[in-house]
């Protein structure tokens, strides 16, 4: 079967410039006629340094092996709003290949400013389900898990278990925590995300490291400065955006990782810099 499948692929791939490509079409209609799915496919072209035609623009960074790696992980994103929206459609278009998606939440109106999967047709829809169609529009590929459940101390082990990295993409304090101490638990990696008007910051956290003690430790309350500052459409996707880098790097094991380092920009100023924190 393996052996038919990849002549298969070869006979479907064509050559553009260096690169050797199949197309989409090929991808759906290999996986249709044999039942292997679709990330399958990728894999095996990716193995034989065939490129799915959808990741040419990704091959100067991360090559085909970095293609690989990005499509036989998995991450889990917890909030699917403002910061998480943007996450999730940035994963899905690189080829992040399993995504499962944690929010108990609905769109509202006030949601409109800022997060990219709400529109006025969706108002009152479950966030995540939302999210996952939105996944299977960009990219049919990768599969999803949609949980409309808020994480907690209770389910945050079971929710994560099996992930490689964590997208911390949620609004309060308590639900950060719980986060840590699961990914703590699980020695998963996270990738820590909170904006508040035209200011954000991002930190990548390892199971050893202190992490967000040393930033929340201290603050009484469940929520922070945003609550007064509210959130503009821009700070969101500047924040995901960094995230999504940090986790592309984990998962690639690159250098250069925001670890034991707060990233803290501010659009208004404007201003980036990064916090040594130990």
């Amino acid at each position: 079967m393996y052996q038919n499948l990849k002549k298969i692929i070869q006979q479907e791939s064509f050559v553009k410039k260096e690169y050797r490509l199949i197309s989409l079409d090929s991808i759906k209609n290999i996986s249709r006629t044999t039942g292997v799915p679709q990330k399958e496919v990728e894999i095996m072209a990716l193995n034989s340094d065939i490129v799915p035609e959808r990741y040419l623009k990704n091959m100067g960074t991360i090559k085909t092996e970095g293609q690989r790696l990005l499509l036989q992980s998995k991450v889990a994103i917890v909030g699917c709003g403002g910061l998480g929206g943007t996450n999730i459609e940035l994963c899905a278009r690189m080829g992040i290949g399993h995504l499962v998606l944690i929010d108990g939440d609905r769109f509202g109106q006030d949601n409109l400013n800022r997060q990219l999967l709400s529109t006025e047709e969706n108002l009152g829809e479950l966030k995540v389900n939302v999210a996952k169609s939105r996944v299977k529009d960009i990219n049919s590929s990768v599969e999803v898990d949609a949980h409309p459940l808020m994480l907690s101390d209770e389910n945050a082990l079971e929710l994560l278990s099996g992930c490689d990295v964590v997208i911390d993409a949620l609004d309060n304090i308590t639900s950060r925590f719980a986060l840590q101490k699961a990914a703590r638990k699980l020695k998963i990696p996270f990738v820590h995300g909170a904006i508040a008007g035209f200011q954000g910051q991002v930190m990548t956290v390892f199971p050893e490291d202190s992490g967000l003690d040393l930033i929340y430790g201290g603050i009484k309350g469940d929520r922070g400065i945003e609550q007064k500052t509210g959130n503009p459409s821009p700070t969101p996707a500047m924040v995901a955006s960094w995230q999504v880098q940090e986790v592309i790097k984990i998962i690639l094991k690159r250098e250069g990782l925001l670890r034991n380092k707060l990233l803290f920009l501010d659009a208004q100023t404007p201003m980036i810099d990064i916090i040594h924190i130990v």
